[in-house]
């Protein structure tokens, strides 16, 4: 009998002893997820006049009005600490690497923002104007063989767009108010695989067989009263549905609008993920409108869904890092092949060529390597979100998730720096566009060698390590 007093006694001190641990700890992690700050920003970045459109080289003329407004939105986030982080989305095919190193310097002066605390992500809609290789090429446009003064509009508008978004940066900082973050995720199925093999090797059509990553990430951001403020989601998958001359955000402009009429007051931002090799079926066409709505009301829904049941709880400390990682291309051409190739009757071939000829001709050599961005943050141990430069193929976000693990891993890709393609090992050894075949639309050699996946992904685990390592500090 004593012997169960006795037992009994102890098990009621052992309880006794964890509730008070409990205690204790519950205002840390209370206090850890009630001092999220959050603030949110939107800003109207279509042209006021007709530009010439980014994304296919076939097309013939300017722009023709919109259907509705390219915006950039900013979600600045600050933890417990005093931490910030600042999340910038635009519905524009990319973000050039010299507007990423004019906005970091300029946000590190005015807001004291550090380079990793700044992520610029890019729908990579095919249906905003032309930024990329006007502004920033020393060697004249290589893909749409702009006109000087198609140049200097393009140029007035970069400069008017940098001059937004340092301002539009800086409204979401002056806006940081109290707010709990939750993620969640869903699915949406009008992604597909693009890469068909046939008799010559592999061209853009749908292939139902190839992989996908139909994942639906969604971070919500409260007040503290418990009300919706903003929705960051994303997709893996390219902005290709619209095939006309106006103005419009495609798939995820309107899954943004969808969701904004849905929740009053609420700003919805879309980050691309890792769809270099994914298509929106259907897409183009006569209904290219409408399969373009439908397309977003999908993915609109897809959020809906992730908003629906109670979202798992975000704790701090936000913790970042950026670094470039060298990857190397292949071995260049010749000068006698560039020299063939700048007779070619393919256009892009042949203006790809004369480039390649004149950074011999000024260098002594051709590009052999790229400096690539990788960047990581860490929210606590909830969330890790990894955003990769360039058009990364689905394959990477597939390996990674599985790699990195954890309760929630976001691989984001049209991030910081889109210049090109970024194949798996996989695609460059089957050969096609995104192998290699796109690199004639930029002033980059040729294909990535086979070194490429394996330095990126390393690249990423690093990163996250020393998150995990600072973050435990």
């Amino acid at each position: 009998m004593n012997r169960h007093i006795i037992g009994d006694v102890k098990l009621r001190l052992l309880l006794s002893y964890w509730l008070v641990l409990f205690l204790i700890a519950l205002p840390c992690i209370g206090a850890q997820q009630a001092g999220w700050k959050a603030g949110v920003a939107s800003v109207v970045i279509t042209p006021d006049e007709p530009m010439w459109m980014a994304g296919y080289a076939a097309r013939t003329k300017p722009s023709e009005g919109k259907v509705h407004d390219l915006r950039a939105k900013a979600l600045a986030l600050e933890d417990g600490q005093g931490e910030r982080f600042v999340i910038v989305t635009v519905d524009l095919i990319g973000i050039p690497r010299p507007t990423r190193d004019w906005l970091t310097e300029r946000a590190k002066k005015s807001y004291k923002l550090e380079p990793e605390a700044l992520l610029l992500n890019a729908s990579h809609t095919h249906s905003g104007p032309v930024i990329r290789e006007t502004r920033y090429s020393i060697y004249g446009n290589t893909l749409y063989g702009l006109s000087p003064e198609q140049i200097r509009q393009s140029n007035k508008y970069v400069d008017d767009l940098q001059d937004k978004l340092l301002e539009l940066i800086g409204q979401a900082i002056n806006r940081l108010s109290p707010a709990r973050l939750g993620y969640s995720h869903a699915r949406a199925g009008f992604a597909m695989n693009r890469r068909a093999k046939n008799e010559g090797g592999y061209r853009i059509s749908p292939n139902p067989d190839g992989p996908v990553d139909h994942d639906v990430p969604v971070l919500r951001v409260d007040g503290p009263d418990g009300k919706l403020r903003a929705v960051l989601f994303g997709y893996a998958c390219h902005c290709t549905t619209l095939s006309f001359y106006k103005f419009c955000g495609d798939y995820a402009g309107f899954a943004q609008e969808y969701i904004e009429q849905a929740h009053p007051g609420v700003t919805a931002l879309f980050m691309t993920g890792c769809g270099g090799d994914q298509n929106p079926y259907p897409r183009g066409g006569p209904n290219t409108l409408e399969y373009c709505r439908q397309h977003g009301r999908a993915l609109a829904n897809g959020v809906e869904s992730a908003l629906t049941p109670r979202a798992r709880p975000v704790a701090g400390p936000i913790r970042a890092a950026i670094d470039t990682v060298t990857l190397e291309f292949a071995e260049p051409p010749s000068r006698e092949q560039l020299e063939q190739e700048a007779k070619s009757d393919n256009k892009y071939e042949r203006r790809h060529a004369e480039v390649l000829l004149r950074q011999l001709e000024e260098n002594g050599k051709i590009k052999t390597t790229y400096p690539y961005l990788v960047q990581v943050v860490r929210f606590g141990d909830d969330l890790t979100m990894v955003a990769l430069a360039g058009e990364v193929v689905v394959d990477y976000s597939l390996r990674l998730k599985a790699e990195l693990a954890g309760p929630a891993v976001w691989i984001a890709a049209y991030s910081n720096d889109v210049f090109g393609y970024v194949p798996s090992l996989r695609i460059l050894k089957e050969g096609g566009y995104e192998a290699g075949g796109a690199m004639r639309y930029t002033e980059l050699p040729g294909p990535f060698a086979p070194s490429v996946e394996e330095l990126v992904v390393d690249k990423v685990h690093e990163l996250v390590g020393k998150t995990r390592a600072s973050a435990r500090r």
